[in-house]
């Protein structure tokens, strides 16, 4: 309670104090969020801007290492500030709205695809001293309790710093990360 009215909960849509409090997102925000709505990727969840397409421009293009995604909202000046503030100036408690959102949307998707685990991208150890927190981590805890799987830290280990990825392009996305990560052991137990 002390610290609700110390450090009341943010808005994600308008960094705004959430009124009334015990929401997660001020209801004049809702109309703001930029859900997808049209037809989506095959594979990432994307909005298509042809409906007579299966994938987006990337998936159509790129080879991707994964099989299925989901996407929430499209990435506009309103989730990309969202995004940030979560990231970047320890609004953790953006990632209780946006794991509201994915279970209300995909729970039940989700929950078909059977995963064996829910693995959080790690951040690097000096990264993480700065920002204090991964936010992969902080989706994917709760994800687990949803899915009921477990949430697994000890299959990928970040071993090089890499520039923040919002400021590349694709190609420069993809060197990047090049070299990384390592597995760790017996990535399924």
């Amino acid at each position: 309670m002390l610290l609700n009215m110390l450090f009341p909960r943010r808005c994600p849509i308008c960094s705004d104090i959430v009124m009334p409090k015990g929401q997660l997102v001020c209801p004049e925000c809702v109309e703001n969020i930029p859900y997808i709505k049209g037809p989506r990727c095959y594979r990432c969840g994307k909005e298509l801007r042809d409906e007579r397409t299966e994938y987006c421009f990337d998936c159509s293009k790129h080879v991707m290492y994964y099989e299925k995604g989901v996407s929430l909202f499209r990435y506009n000046h309103v989730m990309r500030r969202a995004m940030d503030g979560f990231k970047y100036k320890n609004r953790r408690e953006y990632a209780d709205f946006f794991v509201s959102e994915f279970i209300r949307i995909y729970g039940s998707i989700m929950q078909k695809w059977e995963a064996d685990a829910i693995i959080p991208i790690p951040i690097h150890k000096s990264r993480r001293r700065i920002r204090g927190y991964n936010q992969a981590e902080l989706l994917a805890s709760p994800l687990s309790e949803f899915l009921e799987i477990p949430m697994r830290e000890d299959c990928i280990e970040r071993i090089r710093k890499t520039k923040p990825q919002n400021k590349l392009n694709d190609k420069e996305r993809q060197k990047n990360i090049e070299g990384a990560f390592k597995i760790q052991g017996n990535v399924v137990q």
